[in-house]
């Protein structure tokens, strides 16, 4: 009953209990995907505006990929990672890929400089922590999802797939990967990606090490594409270039044309035809004033309690301007966007409660740290 109260006062959505609905009511009321993306604000761009149709009249495979640069996620990851939360509580196949080939390369995009190379422990430690958050956020999404979406059926959310890109590079050499991928891969065209033209513009320069990463990342999508099924890679905007190499290599490059065949599921386009491969990039995490969040602007809000505790996310949020709390509000809450009006409205006529700011916190620090981080953090508050 304290809590309760601490909930309240706190701005807690107090979940009720509501009847149960039919699969027949819960299909009645599904929406695509795509449309509440938009509605929330997470699409900057897509490939082509045919996604739509294909989200909407298929159960497609969709994934986004992490580099394990540190051990841990943070914000900055979370907001790519919601956009993937709602495609698996739309019954479509979740696929959270870890970087940990990728990772010892090192994508250039949105840095003026290159990252320092991780030793194998470092990379190691890294992609145990990764994979256990990754496992440990879609778990929590999808309880914290069930409690405020009744429309939601169970039985129609997928597994979600972690999987690991080195599982397909380890038994590569690298005069396969330049027979195969390397043929299809022209130059101008690598050239003109927007991470490689900044750097090339910089006094630092680009490696041929970091140049090549694009190529690492379209064969990624390349290789889910015809082993795993997916159709669509959802990245940050700054993965822009890096996305459109991997449709153009998959439009390119024929099947089992790497010669590698790692022995995972095979889903080959029907009647040998080619169905299209989608990308959707979403917004970076900056605040009204374009302020950034991340590691690369030393701000970084980590997901990892040990390293940014359950208390210090309710404050950083309790904390959000009023002009960033309605946006915060659709991206890290899965909270109805009815509900959000309706809460928008009582902050405008009483902003002093900080009515909007205190339901943000205690959201976002449920859906992070679940029910009992979020009890930790309002007994704390107190």
């Amino acid at each position: 009953e304290m809590l309760r109260s601490l909930a309240l006062k706190h701005g807690r959505a107090v979940v009720k209990p509501r009847a149960s609905m039919s699969m027949v009511q819960r299909r009645r009321q599904h929406t695509n995907v795509i449309d509440t993306l938009r509605e929330r604000h997470f699409v900057s761009a897509v490939t082509s505006e045919d996604i739509v149709a294909h989200v909407g009249s298929n159960s497609t495979a969709v994934y986004c990929g992490v580099d394990p640069t540190a051990p841990s996620l943070h914000l900055g990851n979370m907001v790519t990672l919601m956009g993937l939360l709602h495609f698996h509580l739309g019954g479509h196949q979740a696929i959270p890929l870890v970087g940990n080939a990728t990772g010892m390369i090192g994508d250039p995009s949105g840095r003026s400089t290159e990252r320092v190379a991780l030793d194998r422990e470092t990379l190691a430690r890294n992609i145990a922590g990764i994979e256990a958050q990754l496992q440990r956020f879609f778990s929590r999404g999808t309880e914290y999802a069930l409690k405020r979406m009744p429309e939601i059926d169970p039985t129609r959310l997928r597994k979600v797939c972690v999987l690991h890109n080195a599982d397909w590079y380890q038994d590569m050499n690298i005069l396969q990967f330049l027979g195969s991928v390397g043929r299809y891969s022209r130059v101008g065209a690598m050239m003109a990606r927007d991470s490689v033209k900044s750097r090339l513009q910089s006094m630092h320069g680009i490696s041929f090490t970091e140049f090549s990463y694009q190529l690492l990342q379209a064969y990624d999508f390349w290789h889910l594409y015809h082993h795993h099924g997916c159709r669509i890679q959802l990245g940050g905007s700054d993965q822009w270039g890096n996305i459109t190499a991997g449709t153009d290599l998959i439009h390119k490059m024929p099947f089992q044309q790497d010669g590698c065949d790692t022995g995972g599921l095979i889903a080959e386009p029907e009647n040998g035809s080619v169905d299209t491969a989608y990308g959707l990039t979403i917004p970076l995490l900056t605040t009204s004033s374009g302020e950034k969040f991340g590691k690369s602007a030393g701000n970084a809000i980590w997901l990892d309690e040990a390293k940014t505790s359950a208390f210090d996310i309710y404050q950083f949020f309790v904390k959000t301007s009023d002009a960033d709390v309605e946006r915060f509000l659709k991206m890290f809450t899965l909270l109805p966007v009815r509900r959000i009006a309706e809460v928008m409205s009582e902050h405008r006529e009483v902003p002093e409660n900080f009515a909007a700011q205190r339901l943000l916190a205690a959201e976002v620090t449920e859906l992070i740290h679940g029910q009992s981080g979020l009890n930790r953090a309002l007994c704390a508050t107190e």
